[in-house]
């Protein structure tokens, strides 16, 4: 979240501050590191309610001043555990239920502190994930009929780890009281990319002039305005990618979909059809890869991240013996 009212970002001081969770999915521990000292605690304490504390305190400490928050809840990350308000003897299922409604009163709690702190119309906040649902962390023991990433009653293609919209297509939900009228829904793409230029253009930061940013800014569209969003976006996971167009999407190997009924379905066009709106959407996102030019970074085979993933299960399911 990004707290804004000032002139010049300069006139003000810099403040860094952390807390770290070892990884990603844990959540009742008796120890984690904060601003770069081990704290330790007789009991386990759960992380969402320490990462949120975290936050709150750092609103109050930091209120005359514009700041930068970014806050990384584990919920629903899989194991999917007990919260404190789960009531013992929970299924599976409830369990999970308690884990969507944990973080729905983390958000609230976010959202109240500001209030009270009287930073509501002065911070915008903004809600979002890094990729879709994981098989790992939801399992039929949680829904036996795996109704997932659902979106309109309708089954999403794909899931976490995927290069499918079911793995990369999320939500981002903004909130600017005061300044982003409610209620809105824009279809305009958006990638990761975005968030510096945007974070940026709101501070009133000089972008580096001698640095080419794949990322657009669309602050105006969280100021209610237009703006100019982007054609395309960019997606990669290991050594597979793909830029994907409001109607097409091609990926590393050069094959190209059809996106007219995506998230729900992303229909495979021949290599040599005939269609000529195939042929200019092919056209084009052959043009925005060679110029993004994916290969020549450093991408890691599929097959070795598969590998250390299963590594980390052997290694749990060892300890669990």
């Amino acid at each position: 979240m990004l707290a804004q009212d000032i002139d010049k970002l300069e006139a003000y001081p810099t403040f860094v501050e952390r807390y770290w969770a070892l990884t990603s999915g844990w959540f009742w521990k008796t120890n984690y590191t904060k601003n770069g000292h081990e704290v330790t605690h007789d009991k386990e304490v759960y992380y969402p309610d320490v990462a949120s504390d975290f936050a709150v305190d750092f609103f109050k400490r930091h209120r005359e001043h514009p700041f930068y928050f970014y806050l990384s809840d584990h919920t629903i990350h899989g194991p999917i555990l007990r919260t404190p308000d789960s009531k013992a003897g929970a299924s599976p299922s409830q369990l999970y239920n308690d884990n969507v409604a944990y973080l729905d009163k983390t958000v609230g709690k976010i959202v109240k502190a500001l209030d009270e702190l009287g930073l509501r119309e002065k911070t915008l906040i903004l809600f979002s994930t890094d990729n879709g649902t994981s098989r790992m962390g939801y399992t039929q023991e949680h829904d036996p009929k795996k109704d997932v990433g659902m979106l309109h009653g309708k089954r999403m293609n794909g899931m976490k780890g995927t290069l499918l919209e079911g793995g990369s297509r999320v939500p981002i939900i903004a909130n600017w009281k005061g300044t982003l009228p409610t209620g809105g829904v824009r279809a305009d793409l958006i990638d990761f990319t975005d968030l510096l230029p945007t974070f940026a253009e709101l501070a009133e930061a000089q972008m580096p002039g001698n640095v080419k940013f794949d990322g657009r800014s669309f602050a105006p569209q969280l100021r209610g305005e237009k703006g100019s969003p982007r054609e395309w976006i960019f997606v990669q996971l290991g050594a597979g990618w793909y830029a994907r167009s409001d109607g097409w999407k091609l990926n590393e190997k050069g094959e190209l979909f059809s996106m007219i009924n995506a998230p729900n379905d992303e229909k495979l066009v021949a290599a040599d059809s005939s269609d000529p709106g195939a042929k200019v959407g092919r056209q084009y996102m052959e043009n925005v890869l060679a110029e993004l030019n994916p290969g020549s970074g450093n991408t890691p085979p599929v097959k070795d991240a598969a590998n250390r993933v299963k590594r980390k299960q052997n290694k749990k399911k060892a300890k669990a013996k």
